[in-house]
């Protein structure tokens, strides 16, 4: 058996690969990722953790790889999103309105993975009902990145954290903090507005948001039904493709899901992008953007167009009304599925004179500060007087981005190339605070691929000046996401991979 270090150093697929040889059992993986785990605690990454339920799963794992019969993730262990429900296991969304909510379904995603063979090793992380762009809203507090500014004096001490720790992104911040950090071979994660994308982008590590309807959401809470999308966060190209096709697929308790068949994604990954047009959008270069973002998607530009693509100008004209029509969308479709909790049924109740008194008290108590406000703004641009205005005008933006990104595919572009943020990590407490729309300008590169329904992935291209890594991404054509792949792995065999330093271990 190789040591606990080196079984966590390994990707997915050639976990799989050992697996199958007999290099190392489900056990003696799942024991390495346990221990890393119980050595990493400081991140935060873990709001709940299952040994237990793990070590069971792999036993399972090992019989049938010991028969022959093993399953296509058989025995690998992978961390769950708290926004999963999971049958037995505490699931709250990193809310205290949840508070020790344990649901006896399983959602269809984690399902599916448990299917064919993945570990669980406990759920992750991340913003309140996905609330934020940092991982600083959950009740759980915030997720410490595990990578550093090159200089930084962060350290640790007795278990707490010195100087200026970074946030991981969100709002799947635990998921991508996890895969980073090696505490998990692969993670599930959920983007609404790029929350996927910007996490992966700020760890270095690869995620993509699959089209709308690919994955099923039943069992996900919810928070924008028409933009919440289920997809991986891996360490490389090849391992978000092979979770992918686990997670993907029809589900008919949900309606949004699509019935179109799930691909081998992993045979996509040819190395090979010749044929493929390549559009670059104009309205991506924004005024006063990072000299090193202007870089790293030139240098992007320069590593497709070598590998044989055409690269094409083009122009998506709506863009700059993507962030606000966003956030006009999507508190509303929050303010109507956080209804429901309302201390009745399940979760946190707090008592009141009257039936009115609980349900202030109880969701006031519940909800934090950011779920409160877009639930505030969400009840306003759906109330009497404002619905016009407000929320149908932002449908009718969302129809024209679309359209531009429809128009572009249909003069040939095969896919988009773009920045994925507009800078690296920043520190925990840095943003957002007084101003909370700074904090949504992190998502201004993301949220037209959730309005347009799209694809979109984010691929660690290069560290900045500091030190901390730097994304490109890359949008689809609808149910395209083996040509977000194709291109996704020429751009990662050109800029390489990237492993943070292990600076919480002792």
């Amino acid at each position: 058996m190789s040591g606990a270090n080196d079984l966590t150093a390994l990707t997915i697929a050639e976990a799989r690969e050992g697996l199958a040889a007999k290099s190392f059992t489900a056990h003696e993986l799942t024991s390495a990722y346990l221990a890393a785990i119980e050595k990493a605690r400081v991140l935060n990454a873990y709001v709940i953790e299952t040994p237990e339920k793990a070590l069971a799963m792999a036993a399972e794992s090992d019989r049938r790889l010991a028969s022959g019969n093993a399953r296509p993730l058989e025995g690998i262990p992978l961390g769950i999103k708290d926004l999963f429900c999971t049958e037995g296991v505490r699931s709250t969304a990193c809310s205290n309105i949840l508070g020790g909510f344990i649901p006896p379904y399983e959602s269809t995603v984690t399902s599916q993975l448990w299917r064919d063979g993945a570990v669980m090793l406990g759920k992750l992380n991340c913003d309140e009902f996905a609330m934020g762009s940092s991982n600083e809203t959950s009740a759980f507090g915030p997720v410490v990145n595990p990578w550093r500014r090159t200089g930084s004096n962060v350290g640790t001490n007795a278990g707490t954290l010195e100087g200026t720790a970074l946030v991981p992104g969100g709002s799947s911040g635990g998921s991508a903090a996890a895969v980073a950090a090696r505490l998990c071979a692969g993670a599930t994660a959920t983007d609404t507005g790029g929350s996927i994308r910007q996490p992966a982008a700020f760890t270095g590590t690869v995620g993509i948001k699959p089209t709308y309807g690919r994955c099923s959401r039943w069992g996900i809470v919810a928070f924008a039904s028409s933009l919440d999308q289920a997809g991986p966060i891996a360490r490389d190209v090849r391992d978000a493709a092979i979770m992918l096709r686990s997670m993907a697929g029809n589900d008919e308790r949900d309606s949004t899901a699509v019935d179109t068949p799930v691909p081998d994604y992993e045979k996509a990954l040819s190395g090979e992008v010749r044929g493929l047009t390549i559009g670059i959008p104009k309205e991506y270069r924004l005024d006063g953007m990072a000299p090193e973002i202007e870089a790293l998607w030139q240098q992007g530009i320069a590593w497709l167009k070598e590998a044989g693509a055409k690269i094409v100008d083009i122009s998506l004209p709506h863009t700059k009304y993507a962030l606000p029509a966003y956030y006009i969308v999507a508190p509303a479709e929050a303010s109507s599925n956080l209804a429901r909790y309302d201390g009745v049924r399940y979760g946190l109740r707090e008592q009141g004179g009257d039936i009115t008194g609980m349900y202030e008290k109880t969701r006031a108590r519940g909800f934090g500060k950011e779920v409160r406000r877009r639930i505030m703004i969400g009840t306003y641009v759906l109330s009497a007087g404002y619905y016009d205005a407000y929320y149908v005008k932002a449908q009718k933006i969302r129809t024209l981005i679309k359209r531009d990104f429809d128009l572009a595919f249909a003069a040939g572009v095969d896919a988009v190339l773009t920045p994925a943020t507009p800078s690296s990590a920043f520190g925990i407490g840095e943003k957002g605070s007084a101003d909370p729309v700074e904090m949504y300008l992190n998502d201004i590169f993301t949220v037209t691929v959730n309005m347009a329904g799209l694809p979109g992935i984010a691929i660690p291209a290069g560290l900045d000046a500091k030190g901390l890594p730097l994304a490109l991404q890359l949008i689809g054509r609808p149910f395209a996401e083996e040509t977000l792949f194709r291109c996704g792995d020429v751009i990662e065999r050109a800029a390489g991979r990237f492993t943070p330093p292990a600076w919480w271990t002792p």
